[in-house]
């Protein structure tokens, strides 16, 4: 199989210099690209900026802003066979991108946000046999919230976490069905986790298809 995986963050540029984004490394979307990788399969990584090294086995492509990364992702879905999307994709943008430095005037600044678009809603859109699994990082609600993800983007499982994931070399995920239920709940270094992620998600969407 062919799978698609998201990782790291987006930029969205206020000036040349200044940007919007968040801290996510990579790592998950690293080590869920080498467990698909042990597994068989071939890796298609699209990412954002990160300083980690990803796995020399993975087609990796870069990009920086949440459309960029949209639009590599909406060309290379329709030859995968699955997406795993574990960025972090910054969720607004400024309405407008100053062509030089913004500089301190002694006042302050208003700036206007936008949403950027949502990258697993396009992608549901154009699936055919596609599976689709989604990460939720929340903060209330978390469990209702991650499944109302899922339905509302069409997925076929979603992978909640929490703020203390982001630029950590351990996470703490619970995995979301269809039915809204917590398929497992799962701890400990990334790489150790994305294993097991990666195996829930060959018993449950891969093994058959193949």
């Amino acid at each position: 199989m062919r799978i698609l995986v998201t990782s790291g963050p987006t930029r969205e540029y206020l000036d040349p210099v200044r940007y919007l984004s968040n801290a996510s490394s990579g790592r998950m979307g690293a080590a869920v690209a080498q467990a698909a990788l042990e597994a068989g399969h071939e890796v298609v990584l699209v990412s954002g900026p990160v300083e980690i090294a990803y796995p020399a086995a993975a087609r990796v492509l870069w990009v920086v802003t949440t459309d960029q990364m949209r639009q590599v992702c909406l060309a290379e879905f329709d030859h995968c066979d699955g997406v795993i999307a574990a960025a972090a994709p910054c969720d607004y943008r400024p309405v407008r991108t100053a062509k030089h430095k913004l500089r301190k005037t002694g006042a302050g600044r208003v700036v206007r946000l936008v949403e950027t678009p949502d990258i697993l809603a396009h992608l549901a859109k154009q699936k055919r046999h596609q599976w689709m699994v989604g990460f939720a990082l929340e903060t209330e609600k978390a469990r209702e919230r991650a499944w109302r993800k899922l339905v509302q983007k069409d997925c076929d499982l979603m992978v909640l976490n929490g703020p203390s994931a982001i630029h950590a070399e351990h996470t703490q995920i619970e995995v979301i069905d269809r039915q809204g239920r917590v398929a497992a709940r799962l701890a400990g270094p990334k790489e150790t986790v994305a294993r097991e992620l990666f195996q829930i998600i060959t018993d449950r969407l891969i093994s058959g298809r193949r």
